[in-house]
Formats: C-alpha cells, sequence, structure tokens
C-alpha cells in the first residue's frame, strides 16, 4: 500500500507532461507536376537546393507513386485518402463530393480535432468547372491575382485550345522578381501566415501551400532559366512507343500542343525538345526557391521542431522519352513522384525503398500527430517507415489512367508493372495487357505480356485482390436516359428480328442478315462475341460486348 501515492504521484506527471506537450503542426506542400527530377532524388542537373536541404532534415522516399497521373483525381486521392477507382472519378471537372459527399477530407479531419486548417494555391483542383473544397478549411482558400505572362510577345500569337481560351507560348523567360508570377505570391502570403501561426502557439495548424510550377507554361524568371547550360541538359533516351504496347497507351501530348509555339501535330524536334526541357528544369528551381522560403519561415519563426513537413508532387511528367510530353499514363515517368516527409522524431537524412501511394500521407499524417484513425480509407498509415526506413507497409502500389472508355490499372511491384486495359465492369477476358520489367528494361521499351505469361498471371493475382474499378461517375438527364432506353429497345427488337431459330443466340449467318455494311460487320462479330464460343447472346449484341 505504501507504493500507492507514489504511483498516483507518476501517473499525476505523466498526465501534466502529456497535458503541457504541444500538438504537431503539418505544412503540407504540393508542387504541381513535380517528378522526381531534384538534386536529391540523384538528377545532376538539377539545381534544387531548398528541396535537397529538407531531404536531409527527413525521409526521402525513392519508390513514391501517385494514384492517377493527373491533377483533379490524384489531388482527390491526397485529401480523400480514396483512390480515383474507389470514388468513380477520373476527369477534371467532376467534383469529388458528387459521389462521396460525405467523405472527411484530411484538412477536415484535423480541423475536427482543433486544427485551424488553411489553404493557398492549388491544393485541390480549381477549374474546369471544379471547384476548391470550402468545407476543408478554416478560413476561405488564398488564390494568388497574378498573370501566367508579363512579356506580350508570350501571348501575341495566342491559339485557341478545346474550350476556345487563347493560350500563349508554352515557355517565357522575363528579367522579373519571384513574385510577379503566382508562386512568388502564395510563398509570400504563407510566409505571413506562419509568422501569424508562430503567434498562436496554443492553435496548431495545417496549412497546405500549393505551388503551380513546373506545370505548363514553364514561365520563371530569367535567373532560374540562367541556372542550366541547355546545351548540357539529359535528353529523352528512347523516343518510340514501347513494342507490342497497345496503340492506346502512350498518346500525343494534347496538353502541350495547346500551346501557340508548339505543332498542334507531328514531331517535336530536338531545337524544341531542348527548349521545354530547359523550361522544366528553369520552372523547378523557381518552385524550390520558394519552398525555401517556407522552410526559412519555419526556422526564423521557431517552427520546425514540432511541425510535420511534407513535399509532395501531384504526379511525374513526360520529358519527350516515348516521344510522349505532359502525364496522362500508366508509363513510370508519369507516376513515380518525389515525397518527403520531415517529422519530429522520425528519419533523418535517410531514403526508404517502401512502396507509397498518395492515399498513404493521409493516415500517416493523422497517426504521426497523434489524432484518432480514420475508417474506411484506402490508404495505410507509412508512420513506422517514418521512424525505421527499413520497414515496408506494401509489396505493391497500384494506380489508374482510363482512355477512350477502357481504364488501365496498373500493379508495380520492385521489378515489374502490369497495366489492364477494360471497360470497368467488363469481363477481364475482354482485357488487353501490357507488362514491363524494370530491372532488364528499365525504359519500358518492349510489352512482355506475350512472353512472359507465367509472370504476367503472377500479377494478375495481385490485381485480383483489388476491388473493380467504379465506372466514371456522369449526370445523366431524364431525356438522356429516354434516349438510351430507345436505342436498347430498338437493339432489342435488330437482335429478336437476326434470331431466325428462335434459340436466344446470333450465329455470324444471322448477325450478317440485314447489315449495312456487309463487308465490314464481319469484324465487329468478335468484338461483340465476349465469351468467345463463337455466338452471340442478346446482351452481348444489345451491349456491344460491353
Amino acid at each position: 500500500m505504501r507504493f500507492i501515492p507514489l504511483f498516483l504521484l507518476f501517473c499525476l506527471t505523466f498526465n501534466v507532461a502529456r497535458t503541457e506537450e504541444k500538438p504537431m503542426n503539418v505544412l503540407l506542400i504540393c508542387v504541381d507536376d513535380l517528378k522526381p527530377l531534384l538534386g536529391c532524388y540523384g538528377d545532376a542537373v538539377a539545381k534544387t537546393p531548398a528541396m535537397d536541404e529538407l531531404a536531409s532534415r527527413g525521409l526521402l522516399f525513392e519508390s513514391a507513386y501517385c494514384n492517377q497521373a493527373v491533377c483533379s483525381p490524384s489531388r482527390n486521392s491526397l485529401m480523400t485518402g480514396l483512390r480515383p477507382q474507389t470514388i468513380g472519378i477520373y476527369d477534371l471537372p467532376t467534383n469529388f463530393r458528387k459521389t462521396v459527399p460525405d467523405a472527411v477530407t484530411v484538412a477536415q479531419h484535423f480541423q475536427k480535432h482543433g486544427y485551424r486548417t488553411e489553404a493557398l494555391g492549388k491544393i485541390m483542383h480549381k477549374g474546369h468547372g471544379n471547384v476548391e473544397d470550402a468545407a476543408s478549411w478554416t478560413v476561405p482558400h488564398f488564390l494568388a491575382k497574378a498573370p501566367t505572362y508579363v512579356i506580350p510577345a508570350s501571348t501575341a500569337n495566342g491559339r485557341p485550345d478545346r474550350r476556345g481560351k487563347k493560350r500563349g507560348a508554352a515557355t517565357e523567360i522575363a528579367d522579373v522578381a519571384d513574385e510577379t508570377y503566382a508562386d512568388g505570391l502564395i510563398a509570400k502570403e504563407a510566409v505571413s501566415r506562419l509568422e501569424k501561426a508562430a503567434a498562436n502557439r496554443e492553435e496548431p495548424f495545417f496549412i497546405a501551400v500549393g505551388f503551380v510550377r513546373p506545370h505548363l507554361p514553364f514561365v520563371a524568371p530569367a535567373k532560374y532559366w540562367e541556372l542550366y547550360d541547355p546545351d548540357k541538359l539529359p535528353m529523352p533516351e528512347f523516343t518510340e512507343a514501347p513494342e507490342g504496347a497497345p496503340s492506346y497507351g502512350p498518346h500525343s501530348g494534347g496538353e502541350l500542343r495547346q500551346y501557340s509555339d508548339i505543332p498542334p501535330k507531328g514531331e517535336i524536334d530536338e531545337t524544341l525538345t531542348r527548349k521545354l526541357i530547359h523550361g522544366y528544369y528553369a520552372a523547378t528551381s523557381y518552385a524550390d526557391a520558394q519552398v525555401g522560403r517556407l522552410i526559412a519561415a519555419l526556422d526564423s519563426n521557431g517552427l520546425s521542431e514540432n511541425t510535420i513537413v511534407v513535399l509532395w508532387g501531384d504526379h511525374g511528367w513526360h520529358l519527350g522519352d516515348h516521344s510522349i510530353w505532359c502525364k496522362h499514363t500508366n508509363y513510370e515517368q508519369a507516376a513515380r513522384i518525389p515525397l518527403i516527409v520531415v517529422a519530429p522524431g522520425g528519419a533523418k537524412s535517410a531514403r526508404s525503398k517502401a512502396f507509397i501511394e498518395t492515399v498513404d500521407l493521409y493516415p500517416t499524417l493523422a497517426e504521426l500527430a497523434g489524432l484518432p484513425e480514420r475508417e474506411g480509407l484506402d490508404g495505410v498509415s507509412q508512420a513506422s517507415v517514418i521512424a525505421d526506413p527499413e520497414e515496408a507497409v506494401r509489396d505493391h502500389v497500384i494506380h489508374v489512367y482510363p482512355r477512350g472508355g477502357r481504364l488501365g490499372r496498373a500493379i508495380r511491384t520492385e521489378r515489374y508493372r502490369i497495366v489492364e486495359w477494360k471497360v470497368p465492369g467488363s469481363s477481364v477476358d475482354t482485357a488487353e495487357f501490357e507488362l514491363y520489367d524494370y530491372v532488364a528494361d528499365p525504359l519500358e521499351t518492349k510489352n512482355l505480356a506475350s512472353s512472359e505469361t507465367a509472370k504476367l498471371e503472377e500479377l494478375r493475382k495481385i490485381l485480383a485482390t483489388h476491388p473493380e474499378a467504379k465506372p466514371q461517375y456522369r449526370v445523366v438527364t431524364p431525356e438522356q436516359l429516354a434516349k438510351k432506353k430507345a436505342a436498347i429497345e430498338k437493339r432489342v427488337r435488330a437482335f429478336k428480328t437476326r434470331d431466325t431459330d428462335g434459340d436466344g443466340r446470333l450465329t455470324l449467318e444471322e448477325f450478317l442478315i440485314k447489315q449495312p455494311d456487309p463487308e465490314d460487320a464481319p469484324k465487329r462479330f468478335p468484338v461483340f462475341d465476349r465469351n468467345g464460343d463463337g455466338l452471340l447472346s442478346e446482351d452481348e449484341y444489345v451491349n456491344a460486348g460491353k
């Protein structure tokens, strides 16, 4: 009994210490279109001292991947902890709350536990009809008002894009201050927000800062262009489509080709390639300088010791490899991202080969900050990896990209990537596959799906452990529903007209009855014949094999 007062004293002391322990702040830095083209990732050309220095303070993930290589779905994954195939949104215009209206974003989760949440610059995808998520932020979102271009010649020959908006040049070199462009103004405002946060230490903060560069157009102050000798920049090594890949796997760089000084079709020659690569490096260095301003503000305001810092690129970027520009693929250059996490008490100046997906950041930040676990997320916490870089919680990652009604679901393991292309919900028998070996063929020169069948089957089993993807969410009007119903009824009548023996199946001969194009019609038969039995059921015919 004489030990009880001592025990109570220990408990009281422990509780006081816990009470006095300050909550962990979060600074989330999002950089648009940033691939791992950084000094800390081994790029000998890149001038990125701020991001390199940040990596020396924490853990650099070498095998980090986005969940889809395009802005809006990738940012949905970051904020909701849910993959695009779970949400059913793969495009830019559709807001995530259309399909998951009750989702609690990572910012909301922190907000519910006493955090002041703020957003500056590009966090969610705002544009193409999409909007920022006001519910996530304690104060209204800050968007810098600044011109995209400052030199008149950059917009003199503007070209209308798909939406009719005139696009200027793909690059601009102007002898101006950093704050002439949006990212400089975002950094300035973020520094001010950090100073205010330092003056109010009783309220923990979750501040998300989103920089636009190196997203197109590659505009940056001249001093960042001058960091590089264009003749010494690395050029793409392999500029062909992968041998044996589906024709729709690569793409023609439609995003880039909207700019006024880029040919709408055809080859992008070596001179222009070099200029674009120069622009990408310059814009990356410009973004790096803004990151440096944030880190300096953390240090000068005494916030570094109690703030989790995350540097995240929303997806990678093709710089002419496979003759591809921009993102929008399932290939390595588009899917792999830079990710650095600096956590008080976590690993420092360390690197990890552990696989991590964007969706993992939500539960990881919650655990690092000591917040309750949020159920129902696709992501898993990687806090254990941040404590010990030799740990691993995943043996693969999954990411997706849509193309022409199909969805490419990709599994990336340490050595291989498989991509399954098919319409969501359709039979796996309708799928086409890609398979790449990154030990023997790191440049993805050849699709091995037809030759390495055993490995393909092994990876298909991994893919089968994931739920079937949802189709893209669509708003269907009553008029559209009526039109679709009428079209289905018409095809049902056509099926019954052709089913001359009434057995509920069409032979090729029956299928060809009254076809308006008898020479081409036989080519459609095997497409409709989903199960390959040589006969068409009513469902296969009516739904055109889908």
